[in-house]
């Protein structure tokens, strides 16, 4: 780590993090010190956990007896190699999308599975697609945010939302069969649309950096960074050739990776892998997952 860089805050449940963080920064720089990056977790002897939460209870749960636990169950965690203690407060993949008017849609089978419902009949009349400020669920991430940073503070690190953002945003506000049927039909309406869901990435990511302080304790989404780390993804694109992933779909990632700086891409299926050659040769990717 270079003289001018911050140390990472220590944290109770990762005491060796300075170390871990000097062969992830060399990692990202494409560089390795002694040996790979090595991620391992173990239960500790002795040390009790406590239950989890999943995405409803989260949702409806009460917020400081979730991060509570999550304190606990972490405590009970030995973090070996560059793995970090860390906290997602998400409430499901669609969540960004419930942010700008949709719905949670619950399965009564599990209460760690959930979509939005779409909302968009008439790109026309629904654009501009934003951010509600005053959503009541934005709001209750926002608070999550705020008392788990305060609460793991020197502790654990948080972790980044589940970030189905650029063309996911679409698929789950208009349903995906009808955004494909749309990039054909009326795809000026949809370079509008993608428009409007690029200006929310930096809104969304500024907004829950803030109220973790995460710019000061490190952000953490299973690569730790003091800069910024995330997985981003699309897992529309594999509904999309080329063509309309690099008209609408890179250019977003490409800006998305610019502002997270660290970046692990998500694959969602062999659909995508026609879209390789232009995830690998774009700018800001680091890995792929």
């Amino acid at each position: 780590m270079s003289e001018n860089k911050k140390k990472p805050t220590p944290l109770e449940f990762k005491p060796d993090l300075e170390e871990a963080v000097k062969r992830l920064e060399a990692f990202y720089a494409g560089d390795m010190i002694d040996r790979p990056i090595v991620m391992v977790t173990a239960p500790k002897e002795g040390v009790q956990g406590a239950r989890g939460s999943n995405y409803h209870e989260r949702v409806h749960g009460d917020i400081d007896d979730i991060i509570d636990r999550a304190i606990q169950s972490a405590s009970a965690v030995y973090y070996g190699g560059e793995a970090v203690p860390s906290f997602n407060p998400s409430f499901g993949p669609d969540e960004v999308a419930v942010f700008t008017g949709s719905e949670f849609k619950w399965s009564k089978d599990s209460g760690d599975t959930n979509w939005s419902v779409p909302y968009v009949e008439d790109w026309e009349k629904s654009l501009p697609i934003k951010l509600i400020d005053d959503h009541p669920l934005w709001q209750r991430m926002l608070e999550f945010y705020r008392r788990a940073g305060e609460k793991m503070a020197g502790k654990m690190a948080l972790c980044p939302l589940d970030l189905h953002t650029n063309m996911d945003i679409l698929a789950a506000i208009r349903g995906p069969q009808k955004l494909c049927e749309d990039t054909l039909d009326c795809p000026e309406l949809i370079d509008r649309a993608m428009a409007d869901a690029r200006a929310i990435f930096p809104k969304l990511w500024d907004a829950i950096s803030e109220a973790g302080k995460m710019k000061e304790n490190g952000y953490c989404h299973g690569i730790y960074s003091m800069e910024g780390a995330a997985y981003l993804q699309c897992d529309f694109s594999c509904m999309i050739g080329p063509e309309m992933f690099r008209r609408w779909v890179l250019p977003a990632l490409e800006e998305e990776a610019e502002i997270v700086k660290h970046v692990v891409y998500h694959w969602d299926g062999p659909g995508a892998l026609v879209h390789t050659d232009d995830i690998v040769s774009s700018k800001g990717l680091h890995t792929m997952s």
